[in-house]
């Protein structure tokens, strides 16, 4: 992507459409639980201004990010959980001012940054673009777990195709880190938008693929929601696979959510 500025731009309007359900919530309301377990709204906020700031420690002083990647590194996988606890206590004015701040200075730090830099993160590092592409994503699949909490439908927008171009990129990245050697060929992924229109990538000839729409796409990857509970369809028996095991997100692998008739609730994992 030439100019990040469109996915930039698209990222504040994803907050800013998170904030609205959250800016005036009473308190008792940010303790309700969300689909992740042990998280509350409070919870899937501060993990949410965790990570703007960890983003922004990347843009901004990249030996300061690896120090902290060695100190996550070293949590075993729980600096996750650490992330979200060390901001969830906080009153919910002083919370939402810490988000709203570490997230304004990650859009000036990312609309400033030289033509072509790239940044060290916690999987590969990351171009300008795919930063604020990573932050868009996690955005959205939290607010998911913060609309279900406050009984909220959202509306899917086209910000999705973001998420979905991401979520075929980090194809290879969810085979690695379920210890599988990526396929070799590249397969064709074909979605429907919200509004309708198709979104393709990867050679139309290409003998395996994946079809179906956008949004359960993108819940997939996400890991939003099972693959069972999702209108995909696999052609191919390495695009099957894929949808088992896929995830957008940097980290271990995800646990995921289960299926909607199973019984004991979602499933932990890093993707919460």
């Amino acid at each position: 992507m030439a100019d990040p500025t469109p996915v930039i731009d698209d990222l504040r309007a994803e907050s800013e459409e998170l904030d609205r359900l959250v800016d005036r919530l009473a308190p008792e309301r940010w303790a309700l639980a969300t689909p992740a377990p042990g998280w509350t709204v409070a919870h899937q906020i501060a993990h949410l201004a965790w990570t703007d700031r960890a983003a922004l420690t990347a843009v901004t002083d990249a030996d300061a990010f690896r120090a902290l990647a060695m100190k996550a590194l070293a949590s075993g996988g729980s600096f996750v959980d650490e992330g979200a606890e060390e901001n969830a206590g906080l009153p919910p004015a002083e919370l939402l001012a810490t988000w709203r701040s570490g997230r304004d200075a990650l859009d000036r730090a990312l609309r400033s940054a030289e033509p072509g830099a790239r940044f060290p993160w916690f999987g590969p590092p990351m171009a300008v673009a795919s930063m604020a592409t990573a932050r868009l994503m996690e955005t959205w699949a939290h607010s998911l777990d913060v609309a279900d909490a406050l009984g909220v439908a959202p509306t899917p927008t086209d910000r999705l195709r973001h998420v979905a171009r991401l979520g075929v990129r980090t194809r290879d990245f969810a085979y690695t880190v379920h210890g599988l050697t990526p396929p070799a060929e590249e397969f064709h992924v074909r979605l429907t938008a919200p509004g309708g229109e198709m979104w393709a990538y990867g050679p139309e000839d290409a003998p395996q693929r994946v079809t179906g729409p956008a949004l359960d796409f993108c819940l997939l990857v996400t890991q939003r929601a099972h693959r069972d509970d999702l209108a995909l369809t696999a052609e191919g028996p390495d695009a099957d696979r894929w949808l088992d095991i896929a995830q957008a997100f940097a980290g271990p692998p995800g646990g995921g959510r289960e299926p909607s008739g199973a019984s004991g609730g979602p499933a932990e994992g890093s993707g919460r």
